[in-house]
């Protein structure tokens, strides 16, 4: 799920990035055409102001209209070719009108100039003169006017896209934004999961498995372990199928585990220790073991030494409380032996207290390899092999105030 709200973030943070990239580029495209824009309706205006004053050149004393004349109409000629380029670049609809009234007022010019043409070729300047003052003139600057109208109604369009186009990028990277913080604020506050489920459902799950299928598990994430797990069984039901077991034969090879309680007498280190309890769990019989040690204030066990579980088993163990409802617990608690039978195929387990001058303190458990029932030998082995681990560690313990469930922590135990 962690991963899920991290991908949909980063989702959302690419996609407003991708609209504002292409945003500004459309934005940028749209500045270009409005200064095109402004540009030729610059160069349109003038054209109209010179064709203005070639017109009143008609009647000025000293021109002649064999110049003015097709100056006018050329110059007439490109304003219509300017004023029909803008109105294929306007964008907006008052711009668009503007420059249609713009087009129709240069061809109402037309009309009006071949009247005054008339006039003068009839000798009558007197007329041609009022026509160019009171027609042609005001004709001219009307289309002017509504020139200057399109460049202005084009830069107001400009500007309010803009507008627009700002405020829907600001939404985008707003929601963008808080989307990640909402998702960067939830993983932060993510609580820490206790250790004590993750003991607790290896206590329970581990004897109920075997082969593939507890390799398989000691794989898995805690979570989907603890929601796997079977409830574990309470310390009557464990003394019940204890007692209702047929009578075990005796297996363990008296003496190959007189030789392993005899090296273990001599451990100086741990490094010694380390091979011994392989030694140990092949006597008995046991896929793996684990040595745990209360803490001073007898509340909690922790995992001090292993054997035959892989390391990153060992690293997520915590401590397990003292009133936990399983085997373990239930040892340290009544200081008794307790027995997991082996049921339907499924190996069994013991676990035997560890004692010293000051009572209790600890536990070891083993997992036994298959699924044939426990003999009473491997049961006392167990609690022989219990007290002699009990004589190596209660040292530690007795110097140690508070266990934790770091790797460092059972190094230094051992």
């Amino acid at each position: 799920m962690r991963l899920t709200f991290a991908a949909v973030a980063w989702l959302a943070l690419a996609a407003a990035s991708f609209f504002l990239f292409h945003s500004e580029q459309r934005l940028q495209e749209r500045r270009a055409a409005v200064r095109a824009f402004d540009l030729h309706a610059h160069d349109a205006a003038g054209a109209i102001a010179d064709i203005r004053s070639a017109q009143q050149a008609y009647v000025a004393a000293g021109q002649g209209t064999a110049f003015w004349m097709p100056k006018v109409s050329s110059t007439l000629d490109r304003a219509s070719s300017l004023v029909s380029g803008l109105a294929q670049e306007a964008t907006g609809a008052a711009s668009r009108n503007a420059i249609e009234e713009a087009s129709k007022g240069l061809s109402d010019f037309a009309g009006v100039d071949k009247r005054v043409r008339d006039y003068l070729s009839a000798g009558q300047s007197l007329m041609a003169a009022d026509v160019i003052f009171t027609e042609g003139a005001p004709t001219l600057a009307a289309a002017a006017r509504q020139v200057d109208a399109a460049r202005l109604a084009e830069r107001e369009e400009q500007d309010g896209t803009e507008t627009a186009t700002r405020q829907l990028e600001a939404g985008a990277a707003g929601g963008a934004a808080i989307l990640a913080a909402l998702t960067l604020l939830a993983l932060a506050l993510r609580p820490k999961r206790s250790p004590l489920p993750i003991v607790e459902t290896l206590d329970a799950q581990l004897p109920a498995a075997s082969g593939p299928q507890r390799d398989e598990l000691l794989l898995k994430p805690a979570d989907a372990r603890a929601a796997e797990a079977p409830p574990a069984p309470a310390a009557a039901s464990v003394a019940q199928e204890a007692a209702a077991a047929p009578p075990p034969a005796h297996s363990i090879p008296l003496d190959t585990a007189a030789a392993v309680c005899a090296d273990l007498s001599r451990v100086r280190d741990s490094t010694e220790l380390t091979p011994l309890l392989g030694r140990a769990a092949d006597v008995l019989e046991a896929k793996g073991l684990i040595v745990w040690l209360g803490t001073a204030a007898g509340d909690t066990l922790a995992p001090v030494l292993a054997h035959g579980y892989p390391e990153q088993v060992l690293a997520r163990m915590g401590a397990l409380a003292r009133t936990a409802n399983n085997p373990t617990a239930q040892a340290y608690r009544t200081g008794e032996l307790q027995v997991v039978a082996a049921r339907d195929g499924v190996p069994g387990a013991l676990v035997a207290p560890l004692f010293s001058q000051d009572g209790c303190i600890g536990a070891l458990s083993l997992e036994r390899r298959d699924a044939s029932a426990i003999p009473d030998d491997a049961r006392a082995m167990a609690t022989i092999l219990a007290a002699q681990l009990a004589a190596i560690v209660a040292p530690a313990r007795a110097g140690a105030e508070e266990r934790t469930d770091s790797p460092a922590a059972r190094s230094s135990y051992s």
